[in-house]
């Protein structure tokens, strides 16, 4: 009974686990600070703010992983981070940019980004701890992450800072846009995780070049870079599709 007494309930989070949630927290304000930039119109400090939050939402579950801080406070967290730096941010940003102009339809549609981005999320959390997945048992994920919605959503915003093309801003793009991307982040198309993914002994050297490049690519040329790697992104998504076939045939014939 004494050691009951003296055992201290735990009260809030361990120093070990501050650093990855601090970055989580970060990356929320970073992610929402877009939404001020819109609003002044500055559209290139408002897509940076989005891309960044993108960095820091990638590196805090790498600091959780390496000090071993995982936690379901962490993931829920990242969760309501993701939903506001992800979903939020960039559906009021496009608003503000091209579907403010649109008739009758144009918050709709720019809404259908942070629902999506909510539905997706909350899927997650439901099967969290659900061991049938079949897509995260393969190495792969089910529709396209939140960050990556964010960054493909906003492919016309890259362009049309590329190209000073008024054309890339009308709402009859955007618009269809927001609304594919929106379904992607819902659907349960599998898509290639970093898992999923295995680099040849002998191009590892090469592929660690082609990051670096691409990592100066985003400092020297970042539209032109982001938008390169959405259309990359999106010319995968049929090949991750066969690929998850393959695995799904394979395990049927192995369940035979």
């Amino acid at each position: 009974m004494a050691s009951k007494r003296n055992k201290r309930p735990e009260r809030g989070i361990s120093l070990r686990a501050f650093a990855p949630n601090a970055v989580t927290a970060l990356a929320l304000c970073v992610g929402l600070s877009g939404v001020r930039f819109a609003y002044m119109e500055n559209w290139v400090l408002a897509a940076g703010a989005v891309v960044l939050a993108g960095i820091l939402d990638a590196l805090d579950g790498r600091v959780a992983r390496l000090l071993n801080a995982e936690s379901r406070f962490g993931a829920e967290l990242d969760s309501l981070s993701d939903v506001i730096a992800f979903g939020v941010t960039p559906a009021l940003i496009l608003f503000f940019w091209s579907l403010q102009n649109m008739p009758q339809f144009g918050w709709v549609i720019s809404l259908t980004l942070a629902v999506g981005c909510a539905l997706r999320l909350a899927r997650f959390n439901a099967q969290i701890d659900d061991d049938d997945q079949p897509h995260k048992s393969a190495g792969f994920l089910t529709g396209i992450p939140a960050p990556v919605g964010a960054g493909l959503a906003m492919l016309p915003l890259y362009l049309w800072m590329i190209t000073d093309l008024e054309l890339f801003r009308h709402y009859s793009i955007v618009g269809p846009w927001i609304v594919v991307n929106a379904f992607l982040l819902i659907s349960n198309t599998a898509t290639y995780s970093w898992s999923s993914l295995r680099l040849r002994k002998n191009i590892r050297l090469e592929a660690l070049m082609l990051f670096a490049l691409m990592g100066v690519a985003l400092i020297t040329s970042p539209w032109v870079t982001l938008a390169a790697i959405s259309v990359a992104y999106i010319a995968l998504i049929p090949f991750s599709i066969r690929s998850y076939a393959k695995v799904k045939r394979q395990r049927e014939l192995d369940a035979n």
